[in-house]
């Protein structure tokens, strides 16, 4: 099977896949968002510090509408033990489905294989699936070094934002700091944003570059 590829604003692939909770399809999950992130093997080291940091972070994840869903190309047989494994090292159960992939269908169809770096293991990557099942932003993290938990939260408070204000956001912007106003489309509404930007709530540094405090 060829190399699927896909990218930012595309409806996510469906699939029916086997998981340490059972069957499941990806089009289960419509109406929430979905953090799809794929995993080089079980029993590696990053992969379980990884595995330990999204157990530890689920509750943040949960408390923003994110359901996660963890792959690698591995048997259920071998996700059991190791999610097994990992509970009896660090007392923690992953509290979130591990897809087994044997075949690699999911990963191909996903992308995740980056053949110059392995052809038989997925690279780190993060798939943001909103409601509406559309592919938001894609994280992808090289075998050899782990993902910042806090970074995917970050982004994903991000787009939520975004879509909840209809705003973007800067550079380093975390959650409780200005964000920023796409800029104006009309000429009358540059001449606003110069003139008295107070008036539209606006902080502007030019009529281009206006942040805004949301609540």
């Amino acid at each position: 099977m060829e190399e699927n590829h896909v990218s930012i604003g595309m409806r996510a692939p469906d699939f029916t896949a086997q998981t340490t909770f059972g069957p499941i399809k990806m089009s289960d999950y419509a109406g929430k968002w979905v953090i799809f992130f794929s995993h080089p093997g079980d029993f590696t080291p990053v992969c379980t510090t990884e595995f330990v940091a999204f157990s530890q972070a689920h509750p943040q994840f949960e408390q923003l509408g994110a359901s996660l869903l963890g792959l690698s190309i591995d048997s259920n047989p071998s996700h059991l033990d190791w999610v097994n494994t990992i509970r009896e090292l660090t007392g923690i159960t992953v509290p979130f489905p591990v897809v087994a992939d044997r075949s690699g269908d999911v990963a191909r169809l996903y992308g995740m294989i980056a053949p110059n770096a392995s052809a038989t293991e997925t690279v780190r990557n993060v798939f943001f699936i909103d409601p509406n099942q559309i592919i938001r932003a894609i994280l992808i993290y090289p075998l050899t070094n782990g993902r910042s938990i806090p970074e995917i939260l970050r982004l994903l408070k991000a787009l939520q934002t975004t879509d909840e204000y209809s705003v973007v956001t800067p550079a380093n912007w975390t959650p409780g700091q200005p964000v920023l106003v796409p800029p104006a489309t009309t000429y009358e509404e540059l001449i606003k944003r110069e003139t008295d930007p107070a008036a539209l709530g606006l902080q502007c540094l030019d009529w281009f570059w206006c942040y805004k405090k949301i609540e």
